[in-house]
């Protein structure tokens, strides 16, 4: 399936190699918008008004086909760019006409089809399927844009940081993705923030524990983290804060159980002598591979008997939240204190 990454994307870029058809879809916006600016400015240049025209997921495809087969005004190409057009909930006719222009090759003109609301979903949509192999057709190139690595946000931090003015080191820049995730466009707003705050050249993780807004799971990851080294006061003061920011409980019971399940994962990697990297690409941890190194972190403080029995009382947790049969927030705190018991001890308190 004619399906690129960034990696290909930026190579083909780079040796002027233009398509006659984009679709750009996938997690991250900032690298959507990044790549879709990149491709105007290799198609139509920086002074681009005239030649530059953008249709919103509304527009009729008659209108989008009219102004792909135009003439460009100013220069040698036109871009043309359809925003979120809703293929999945299109009538049969419209989808069979967004095909039609998608699969056409156009020789004075670029069609950027960019995706921010509507999913792509190659593996599951068979209209997906249909139209990233239209635009194979073409020539053109389906480009799935997700978040980048861990490594490659840390550097991409490192060097923002320096254009500011500050020095980031690596252990702080990807301490920085874990406490803020790996939406670039939200990291790049959390560097704005510390690079405005802090007074020191360097950046510490001191200052971004200070200026930073973490994420939901990053936060609940904390919470988590607490539990596993037993200080009850910082765990329960956490999920207080978690349940002020109306955080769904279920979410942080489904967080918290996903530090477990990677303990479990792990565990069981480590005694097959299967290596991070073959778990990672197995569960699809994509550029959070370091959680895997927090687990086997994590299981030197905890045995299989304990892990066990901490997976057992999470479920309890999961079925009395499902059940309705208690208070969430003292479901939750009870869980809270019941896994610190048996993390300290090596055994249930029943």
């Amino acid at each position: 399936m004619p399906v690129i990454y960034e990696n290909q994307l930026k190579s083909q870029l780079n040796q002027g190699d233009i398509k006659p058809v984009y679709l750009l879809f996938g997690e991250d916006g900032y690298l959507i918008n990044h790549y879709e600016s990149l491709i105007i400015s290799k198609t139509c240049g920086k002074d681009n008004d005239f030649d530059l025209m953008r249709f919103e997921r509304d527009v009729d495809l008659q209108a989008v086909y009219d102004s792909v087969n135009q003439f460009p005004m100013m220069g040698e190409r036109k871009c043309v760019i359809l925003s979120d057009y809703d293929f999945e909930s299109a009538a049969k006719e419209d989808l069979d006409r967004l095909v039609a222009l998608v699969s056409d090759s156009y020789e004075f003109s670029t069609l950027i089809l960019r995706f921010d609301s509507i999913p792509v979903d190659p593996k599951r949509s068979q209209k997906s399927i249909i139209l990233i192999n239209s635009a194979a057709e073409s020539g053109g190139v389906a480009v799935c844009l997700n978040h980048r690595e861990e490594n490659d946000i840390a550097a991409m931090l490192i060097r923002g940081a320096k254009k500011r003015g500050f020095s980031l080191d690596n252990t702080a820049a990807k301490y920085m993705v874990e406490c803020c995730g790996s939406d670039i466009n939200t990291l790049m707003r959390e560097l704005d923030k510390l690079c405005f705050f802090v007074t020191n050249a360097s950046i510490t993780k001191a200052d971004i524990d200070s200026v930073c807004t973490k994420s939901v799971d990053a936060s609940v990851y904390e919470f988590a983290k607490k539990i596993v080294v037993c200080d009850t006061f910082s765990a329960l003061t956490i999920l207080n804060d978690l349940f002020y920011m109306r955080i769904a409980p279920m979410i942080i019971l489904y967080s918290t159980a996903s530090v477990f399940v990677d303990m479990v994962r792990v565990n069981a990697a480590t005694k097959i002598h299967i290596e991070k990297q073959q778990i990672a690409e197995d569960f699809s941890y994509g550029n959070k591979t370091f959680v895997l190194d927090n687990a086997r972190s994590n299981l030197k403080r905890i045995s299989d008997k304990t892990l066990k029995l901490c997976m057992d009382e999470i479920l309890s947790a999961d079925k009395m939240l499902k059940s309705f049969s208690g208070d969430e927030k003292t479901v939750l705190e009870k869980m809270t204190v019941r896994l610190i018991y048996i993390i300290a001890n090596g055994e249930s308190i029943d």
